[in-house]
């Protein structure tokens, strides 16, 4: 199976925090961003392996800021490493005040997604090569992180 570049499946989306997507404190509901997240990561996969996925496992969601009522959130994806059908899916999610011109970073995520066949079987997927500094530190870094997966299944067995 062919190698592409981990640049094919980068997927980007900026969503509007609206009212409704927020807390008490005037900041968007941790379970918000987590929807998001799942939604690009899969959008990034399909791309990615040009077939169905499915979520195996959000690995680690660290919140890093909030962002609150009429800030601007950019979610970036892309495949950082892959299997044979599982992809490690890498989002970064970043907040803008829109009206101070202000970004910062909120949210970094991994997921794990498996491409599926209409049977729902996991079918194999292309490898991945990066090739910026950020693509290839997440590349290198994949197999530490693959490793935690495999160790969490084994302990809840």
């Amino acid at each position: 199976m062919e190698k592409v570049s981990i640049n094919e499946s980068r997927t980007v989306q900026t969503r509007l925090v609206l009212p409704p997507d927020t807390n008490h404190l005037d900041t968007i509901f941790g379970g918000k961003v987590l929807t998001y997240i799942d939604e690009i990561g899969a959008l990034c996969a399909m791309k990615h392996a040009k077939s169905a996925v499915v979520t195996a496992s959000i690995d680690s969601v660290d919140f890093l800021s909030s962002a609150k009522a009429g800030d601007s959130l950019t979610l970036e994806a892309f495949v950082t490493y892959t299997g044979r059908s599982s992809m490690e899916v890498y989002v970064k999610v970043t907040a803008r005040d829109l009206i101070n011109q202000v970004e910062r970073l909120t949210t970094e995520s991994f997921l794990t997604m498996v491409a599926v066949n209409e049977q729902g079987q996991p079918i194999p997927v292309p490898q991945v090569y990066p090739e910026t500094n950020e693509e290839k530190k997440l590349h290198e870094t994949a197999p530490y992180r693959r490793e935690n997966r495999k160790r969490r299944a084994t302990n809840r067995k």
